[in-house]
């Protein structure tokens, strides 16, 4: 069951990378622009170890990385490792589930800096599915096409969150939201890389089983947004640049989720620099409205602004660290004027 946010009406938040290689800057810079709804920013341009997988990787069983490939060794007995992992589960021992500096240096500066007030402060960790799909067995076969991992991972990766979600806990007396990365997602009903969606959601629910707080799914990819929708995230976050004419099909699902007191990020802000150098505040502007009046048709007005979020499409890995500072900035301004048109 979620655990639903306060209405953010329309405020701003960023979504996961930057490309910053210095993690105090980049957490004094996020919470500068978003002191609301800060989020914890990874920091991928430092090295392989805080890129998306291999960053929540440390506990894989059978962990290996050979020339940059991560692995599980599946060769080996691994039955100990998963029983350790199943008994931590059941019993919701997170503790040993945490990452150290080198895989989350933000998080750590986050630990050490903590916000002093704000409403959310925001995390992300990536997704079963997306990990499960990337990360192969020996003979290079996704591991969530193995019955005992795919059930597994779920698990893994939740009692990763809950020790995420147990650190911010500490710090801030706000609400906290994890959120899980998942562009492999995309794959849902797809014949090329097909993935059963009984496992997805098994995965899901499983990974979010042990969170006190709120809880949320990030999916850049075009997707079946009514079964995301259907697993009632607390927010559900994706590229509505690019997408909202494909995501708006789902109307009464989007306007059932609304209703029951999920909150949709709105995606709207380019997070690649080259793109958003061609747009501007007014462009953007027009662009949301465009969406909000065909939302209009399925949702009164105020509940559509009130559980409604503004980010950029996508975490901001390219560019440079002054270009992802203006999208973010962007992002903010570009709340603020929704707020300021229909308040």
């Amino acid at each position: 069951m979620s655990h639903f946010l306060p209405s953010p009406y329309i405020e701003a938040t960023g979504v996961g990378a930057l490309p910053h290689t210095d993690p105090l800057a980049a957490w004094e810079a996020v919470l500068s622009i978003f002191p609301h709804i800060p989020f914890v920013p990874t920091l991928p341009n430092r090295g392989w170890n805080e890129q998306i997988v291999y960053n929540d990787s440390a506990h894989l069983p059978g962990r290996s990385v050979v020339e940059g490939r991560l692995y599980s060794d599946t060769e080996k007995d691994l039955s100990s490792e998963m029983e350790t992992i199943y008994l931590d589960f059941l019993e919701g021992r997170v503790a040993p589930y945490g990452s150290d500096e080198e895989h989350a240096s933000a998080f750590h500066t986050m630990m050490r800096h903590p916000p002093g007030k704000c409403d959310i402060l925001k995390c992300q960790v990536t997704g079963p599915v997306t990990f499960g799909m990337q990360v192969t067995d020996c003979k290079k076969r996704p591991l969530f096409y193995d019955a005992q991992f795919a059930d597994l991972l779920g698990k893994l990766l939740g009692l990763r969150a809950a020790w995420f979600e147990t650190e911010m806990r500490k710090r801030v007396s706000a609400e906290t939201l994890v959120m899980f990365s998942e562009p492999y997602l995309a794959s849902l009903g797809s014949s090329v890389v097909p993935l059963d969606e009984e496992s997805v959601e098994q995965a899901l629910l499983d990974a979010v089983t042990l969170l006190k707080g709120a809880w949320g799914i990030h999916c850049c990819a075009n997707t079946d947004w009514g079964f995301l929708l259907s697993l009632q995230p607390s927010v559900l976050s994706f590229d509505a640049y690019m997408l909202a004419k494909e995501f708006l099909l789902y109307g009464e699902d989007i306007a059932a989720y609304l209703e029951s007191g999920g909150v949709i990020a709105w995606g709207i802000v380019p997070s690649d620099p080259q793109v958003y150098s061609r747009e501007s505040g007014t462009s953007l502007f027009d662009r949301y409205a465009s969406i909000r009046l065909r939302l209009l048709e399925l949702v009164p007005e105020q509940r559509v602004d009130a559980q409604s979020l503004i980010t950029p499409t996508c975490g901001i890995r390219f560019g440079t660290e002054k270009e992802a500072e203006a999208i973010l900035r962007g992002t903010a301004a570009l709340a603020e004027r929704i707020r300021s048109t229909y308040s």
